[in-house]
């Protein structure tokens, strides 16, 4: 079947920060604290991250943060909850002395939960956008930092069982079709809220996911994507269906996916690699 190209994965890792001034790197600088949050995740994941300046990323995510508590994509760039996200899940690396500076967490804490709709929602930055996305990365980061309280979880969990199909799936915003269910799956286990969903209906859903090309898609009639390796599969670990699907399949298209010759993963075999895809590829696998 092969196996994980562990050692070419972390040498095009650590090839992405190093082109800062290439075409993709300054197009996608608005994504650089996504991606940061996705690189070391990986290297943390494959047991390298000693192979990178831990301070040195470190002063750079501090650097990004908002007066508002809230992180940015970049240096000088206005704060939303999904790099907010990546900065918080970067905590791990972060020195105990910044770790335990109060100020830093309250900032953070009240940015999250400083955007709640009146109907239980979530708003990614000021301006107001709605998406479930945001309402789990609004109650996933209050719960990292143990301060979960800050936000009403019951209109959070309301919005989210509010937004089901028929066909057992969910979606990110009201009225749209199903997609992968990850963030409101995620959300509802992290409140202990599970007991909302039929389990055996949005197993179903998420084991037909699972294609012939062995990968799993997003949504019906799509084609299958690495990164769903992650979504679709810890959605049916939390519901506790994993075994419904063919563990074997997935593996086996997770590895096809990889380029063992200069490292990284795409989306599909064959594609152009990228950070994101690795990093899912890899949780993944």
């Amino acid at each position: 079947m092969g196996e994980l190209a562990t050692e070419k994965h972390v040498q095009y890792i650590l090839s992405v920060e190093k082109r800062k001034d290439d075409f993709i790197s300054v197009a996608m600088e608005y994504l650089r604290m996504n991606g940061a949050y996705w690189g070391l995740t990986t290297l943390d994941l494959l047991g390298k991250l000693d192979a990178v300046d831990v301070d040195e990323v470190v002063s750079w995510i501090m650097k990004c943060q908002h007066e508002s508590g809230g992180f940015g994509g970049n240096i000088g760039h206005d704060p939303h909850i999904l790099y907010t996200l990546s900065a918080g899940f970067s905590d791990k690396f972060f020195p105990h002395d910044i770790i335990s500076n109060n100020t830093f967490f309250f900032l953070k804490i009240c940015y999250i939960a400083g955007l709640q709709n009146e109907d239980g929602s979530f708003s990614g930055d000021e301006w107001g956008e709605v998406d479930t996305r945001y309402s789990y990365i609004r109650i996933s980061c209050p719960s990292i930092l143990h301060h979960l309280n800050k936000i009403n979880v019951e209109k959070a969990v309301g919005y989210i069982v509010g937004c089901k199909n028929l066909d057992g799936g969910k979606y990110c915003v009201e009225n749209l079709m199903s997609s992968a269910v990850f963030c409101c799956v995620g959300a509802l286990a992290i409140t202990g809220s599970l007991h909302h969903i039929d389990k055996d209906l949005l197993g179903w859903w998420l084991c037909k996911r699972q294609v012939k090309a062995r990968g799993l898609n997003g949504r019906p009639e799509k084609l299958p994507d690495v990164c769903y390796s992650w979504w679709v599969l810890s959605s049916l670990i939390m519901i506790d269906r994993v075994h419904w699907i063919s563990k074997e399949k997935l593996v086996k298209f997770i590895l096809d996916c990889q380029d063992t010759e200069n490292g990284g993963s795409s989306d599909r075999p064959d594609d152009a690699v990228d950070v994101y895809h690795t990093y899912f590829g890899v949780a993944g696998n």
